[in-house]
């Protein structure tokens, strides 16, 4: 890429899909996302879990609701990732 070049491509976008497990912070989801590992001498799948703190800037997301996720900056201790959008919401 030239220097004089003014358009820039960013990597693809790292997307998480899980289900949010707790909105009591300011501006803050804790989201529950699960993947497969395969075991490296058996070759079995086993699921695997994880609690991902996730920005919401404006409080969509509810407990139950399954939410799209994306990596991003750091923006506090512990949170990398923010809000997308909102697949399924519960009533």
């Amino acid at each position: 890429m030239a220097k004089n070049q003014t358009t820039t491509t960013r990597g693809r976008r790292v997307e998480l899909q899980g289900e949010v497990v707790a909105n009591k912070m300011e501006k803050t989801i804790s989201v529950l996302v699960y993947r497969t590992v395969k075991h490296e001498k058996y070759g079995k799948y086993t699921k695997k879990s994880s609690i991902i703190k996730a920005h919401d800037e404006k409080k969509l997301a509810k407990v139950g609701d399954t939410v799209v996720i994306f990596e991003t900056r750091p923006i506090s201790k512990t949170k990398r990732w923010a809000l997308a959008n909102v697949v399924n919401a519960t009533k």
